[in-house]
């Protein structure tokens, strides 16, 4: 028999009438909310953890302050706070005292200001760059063709160092700013504290990749057609 997974993405039911948000409401056959109980009920469990139960509390509770007016009926979003604010809101909540900042080098200039933002609002920054160590890249067992420039030394992307610096400082966040795609797996799978994203890198779209999917119809429907 076929396993079905969930499909949330092309679920087919109206915003207001799935199961997922009201209590009446309907799902297709690949709805998780219907025919995965099981696995979605355990979070249930793990949140029996008091530490865990109280991150999560103070997560719903920052993200319901994001938004303006919410005492007004019919409710409209107004949403008031860029991420940053979130960032400093959330650690504040959280009690946090020393924030750990991992960028990557092309995005030095904009790490300054994010830590100097940071340390202004009485925070303690860890922040280490992509290529701490000034490890070759033939390290790793990669070729000269396989690197950026060909013929000259380029350290590699060492994301599990900027973890373990991070850990040693025992930064309380992390905050990941501009890492590459695979890097930031690495340093989120490495790093003992929690994490979360402030900015990703999209070279070609100035680090704002939704804009190939707000223009997927239009400038990048390659893709959608399946052409790279």
């Amino acid at each position: 028999m076929k396993q079905i997974y969930p499909q949330c993405a092309f679920c087919p039911v109206p915003d207001g009438e799935r199961i997922c948000q009201n209590l009446e409401g309907r799902g297709p056959e690949f709805c998780p909310t219907l025919h995965k109980k099981e696995e979605t009920d355990r979070s249930l469990e793990v949140l029996k953890d008091p530490e865990i139960l109280h991150f999560a509390q103070q997560a719903s509770i920052q993200e319901a302050e994001c938004y303006d007016r919410r005492h007004e009926r019919p409710f409209v979003m107004r949403p008031v706070k860029p991420r940053l604010q979130e960032i400093i809101e959330f650690s504040r909540r959280m009690g946090y005292k020393r924030l750990g900042l991992a960028f990557c080098e092309g995005l030095k200039t904009e790490a300054k200001t994010t830590a100097k933002i940071l340390i202004k609002h009485g925070f303690e920054v860890v922040s280490v760059m992509c290529c701490a160590g000034g490890i070759p890249k033939e390290s790793i067992g990669l070729e000269a063709d396989q690197k950026i420039i060909r013929d000259q030394f380029e350290p590699m992307c060492n994301p599990i160092g900027q973890a373990e610096i991070c850990n040693e400082a025992e930064t309380e966040l992390n905050i990941l700013l501009g890492l590459c795609v695979g890097h930031d797996s690495l340093f989120m799978k490495h790093a003992k504290a929690y994490c979360t994203v402030f900015a990703v890198k999209d070279r070609v779209l100035g680090h704002n990749p939704l804009a190939l999917v707000y223009n997927a119809a239009s400038y990048y429907r390659r893709y959608t057609e399946g052409q790279d």
